[in-house]
């Protein structure tokens, strides 16, 4: 936005891995959730965590000394609060809240309990979480996201929003059974399309990075490559709470640890055959599908959530159905039997990234509205 010839002024928490800004001095004192407190203390994280009024001070005094037309806010949950959206309407900004995760519907962001796929909080009570200790297993963590819920909908911040851009209309659908009088626009994450080259050859072998947690279906990986008949390498990239297990259980693949964005990784991507996200629970939109496409790799990813408006099955990438480790395998084999077609649906994976996914799209759309908005207020 700044190249595109916008001002735009940081509010964020402080944090040692923070880029430089010019407005830091506004930040907010990071609060710490998980350290040991005296009991005093921990109230105050409690409170801080439904509502931190040392961040509602710092906006208001940078809305009131700078006088912003929009402000966009991105994960502010649990840090900053959404008690900030409140303060900029009073002020006559217009707002936008890009939703990540599905937090507004789910106080435990995933919409997963048990490593499955869970809506109770939106369809039911969102003590729900407290019921079934979503945070941790902890009754007492999983009370205070249970009443930070409740008091978003008491407040009503989220619908005090001018517009939530959900990344699919997968996420757009889900907001809308909660915010049902909201307005909610599809903004697809885009990837900057000229920083990636895209891989020359077929590739020879299949690749994974990401997580390593029962959602992402690592295992129903693993398992479908030790059920295929053809043969081929399997790399893992990645760590996570499953990384010890799955290293034990399986043998064939190839665990290489986290790797860090940089041409290390971005090699990783441009030689393999095909990428797989064989996610079992609601994926927005994926950017472990945007980085495959945008080095030419064809995706096999779940059918769940908004993986299936990424890839069209069959021609830039394959689908299966979360969980089954037969029709994975399958679909390996295929790709391995025909390699040209594999390296065919990965050329059209790359073409449909720059017509639809690329960074230049995502910023033509976000410029759109945010005219659009201001044009409102004249």
């Amino acid at each position: 936005m700044a190249q595109a010839g916008y001002q735009v002024l940081d509010f964020s928490m402080q944090h040692a891995e923070n880029a430089p800004s010019d407005w830091s001095n506004f930040f907010v004192h990071n609060v710490d959730y998980h350290g040991s407190h005296s009991v005093w203390d921990k109230l105050q994280a409690g409170k801080d965590f439904i509502y931190n009024s040392r961040a509602c001070e710092k906006f208001n005094t940078l809305l009131l000394q700078e006088k912003p037309d929009i402000v966009h806010f991105h994960n502010i949950y649990h840090q900053l609060t959404p008690a900030l959206i409140g303060i900029a309407k009073r002020f006559g900004c217009k707002t936008v809240l890009t939703a990540h995760d599905y937090k507004i519907v789910c106080p435990s962001y995933t919409m997963l309990r048990d490593g499955k796929v869970c809506d109770d909080c939106l369809t039911g009570s969102v003590f729900n979480a407290y019921r079934h200790r979503c945070q941790q297993g902890e009754r007492g963590k999983s009370l205070l996201l249970s009443l930070e819920a409740l008091w978003q909908k008491i407040a009503k911040n989220y619908a005090m929003l001018d517009v939530i851009v959900a990344p699919s209309e997968f996420m757009r659908q889900t907001l809308l059974r909660k915010l049902p009088q909201s307005r909610i626009e599809v903004i697809v994450n885009g990837i900057d399309t000229q920083a990636a080259i895209p891989g020359e050859s077929a590739g020879d072998y299949l690749l994974y990075i990401g997580r390593l947690s029962r959602e992402k279906g690592v295992a129903t990986l693993a398992q479908a490559h030790q059920q295929m008949q053809e043969s081929i390498p399997l790399k893992i990239a990645g760590h996570g709470p499953l990384y010890d297990d799955l290293r034990a259980r399986y043998a064939k693949p190839e665990f290489l640890g986290y790797q860090q964005q940089g041409e290390a990784l971005n090699n990783l991507i441009r030689h393999a055959r095909a990428v797989i996200v064989p996610s079992e629970y609601y994926e927005n939109c994926s950017m472990s599908v945007l980085e495959a496409m945008a080095f030419g790799r064809p995706v096999v990813g779940g059918n769940i959530g908004g993986i299936p408006e990424q890839i069209r099955d069959g021609l830039d990438g394959r689908l299966f159905t979360p969980g089954d480790a037969g029709a994975l395998a399958n679909i390996l084999d295929d790709l391995v039997r025909h390699p040209q077609q594999a390296r065919e649906m990965g050329n059209r994976a790359r073409q449909r990234l720059e017509d639809s996914y690329s960074l230049s799209h995502h910023m033509e759309a976000l410029q759109a509205l945010y005219v659009q908005l201001n044009n409102q207020k004249s």
